[in-house]
């Protein structure tokens, strides 16, 4: 008898990257492929809503297509990267003008032919135009600082300023992108009870 296949869980398989630390740590991320899309506005608005929608559609139709193909991966986490335009502290901003790249990591054998066979496949079944901004994009960090944040967003700033404070003990200092992976649902977690790894490349 074949033995089942076992699905691959990125998060367990590169756990030393997801680290929750209650304390600020240092951690050096390598290269990841991530599904990708961007856009302007406030978290929690129309735009932001539709770009998630379409980020997850086109992950899903991905993690199908590749399951049929014997490839069998768990979606992972929704992550965001968050800057202003002119590359300052985008806290400083009004929301309105927050820049920021939603992501969904991907197994590193995910190719750009893929991803547009997702897309396509989506589209056919009359979903939102939106996905066809869906793009294969790889990101590498290196070394970071990185921190658990519990509680709402907007109380992210205490969390922050103790990253920032470990960074300048160690004779280096943050640099954008602000990096989000979001642990919980916001739609289904009160907002106290958020969980969400805060990270920071660093130089």
């Amino acid at each position: 008898m074949t033995k089942k296949k076992s699905k691959r869980d990125l998060y367990k398989e590169f756990k030393a990257e997801y680290i929750t630390p209650k304390q600020p740590e240092f951690v050096v991320i390598g290269p990841a492929k991530y599904l990708a899309v961007s856009g302007q506005g406030a978290p929690g608005g129309e735009q932001f809503r539709s770009h998630i929608s379409a980020l997850y559609a086109v992950a899903y139709a991905l993690k199908m297509s590749e399951k049929f193909a014997g490839h069998d991966y768990k979606v992972c986490h929704l992550e965001g990267q968050w800057w202003a335009e002119n590359g300052s502290d985008f806290h400083t901003h009004q929301p309105k003008t927050w820049q920021w790249r939603l992501l969904i990591r991907v197994p590193e054998f995910i190719a750009r032919n893929e991803v547009d066979a997702a897309i396509k496949s989506v589209l056919e079944k009359g979903k939102s135009t939106l996905v066809s901004e869906v793009k294969l994009e790889e990101l590498t960090e290196g070394r970071c600082v990185q921190m658990l944040h519990v509680g709402p967003y907007g109380e992210e700033r205490a969390t922050i300023e103790k990253m920032q404070a470990l960074a300048a003990d160690n004779g280096v200092h943050l640099r954008g992108p602000h990096h989000e992976i979001y642990l919980s649902d916001p739609n289904r977690v009160p907002a106290q009870r958020l969980r969400t790894i805060l990270r920071y490349p660093v130089e």
